[in-house]
């Protein structure tokens, strides 16, 4: 079977991402970050994710991204909650972590050409997100040009190809896709800023994007809320 490298986070968008890549035919080897996050809690349901598709391995790379702060994730700064639609849609939120895909996607290119994997999956969305630029297709196309440049691997004739199956979809039409390809939507975590027992908030601007894509799909969230 063909390798993949999937980026895994443990929210609805990666576990979805990599039972795609299942589908397709990949041996999937999932890849996580312990980077400083406050809702670090999300690596335990990447290992719940993983475990349920069938992923061959999944490892969790420590970095420690509070070291230059800057995002609501990774420095005390307040997650922005209650936003509307045009306040998601308008400018860079403070809950982007600078570099943070860029970071990802280099540890999933170094361990793809250990592996001599030539794929890289990646949950992305350009529709249904919160203004991160490193979620756009113009990112990814670049990044998967630097990859064929700075490797190995890319230098001797291997073509890397950094997959993002969600990036033209609305967060409903991923959910129902999910559904189709067996994602217990029970396992994932997508919260920022989740309560002291781990329930999710429902106002941060992630639940608020998972809970609309639930109200697309005619479905209920399955998991539990604080608010």
């Amino acid at each position: 079977m063909k390798r993949a490298v999937v980026l895994l986070s443990g929210g609805l968008d990666s576990a979805v991402t990599l039972a795609l890549a299942r589908a397709e035919g990949f041996e999937s080897y999932a890849l996580s970050f312990r980077y400083g996050q406050r809702h670090a809690q999300e690596l335990n349901a990447a290992g719940l994710v993983a475990q349920s598709l069938g992923a061959v391995e999944h490892r969790i790379a420590a970095i420690d991204l509070r070291l230059f702060g800057g995002s609501a994730l990774t420095a005390e700064i307040e997650v922005p909650k209650n936003r509307d639609a045009g306040e998601m849609t308008t400018g860079i939120p403070i809950t982007y972590v600078p570099a943070r895909n860029t970071i990802f996607l280099s540890y999933a290119l170094a361990w793809a050409e250990v592996l001599e994997a030539s794929d890289i999956f990646l949950g992305v969305n350009a529709v249904d997100y919160s203004g991160y630029p490193d979620c756009r297709p113009e990112f990814i196309h670049v990044f998967e040009q630097l990859a064929n440049l700075a490797t190995r691997a890319g230098v001797e004739g291997s073509r890397f190809r950094v997959h993002t199956p969600l990036i033209s979809l609305t967060k409903g039409q991923i959910i129902r896709r999910g559904l189709e390809l067996g994602v217990n939507f029970s396992l994932t975590h997508s919260c920022y800023d989740p309560a002291a027992d781990g329930r999710a908030c429902g106002a941060c601007d992630s639940c608020q994007l998972r809970l609309k894509g639930f109200r697309e799909a005619g479905l209920e969230d399955p998991i539990g809320y604080a608010g």
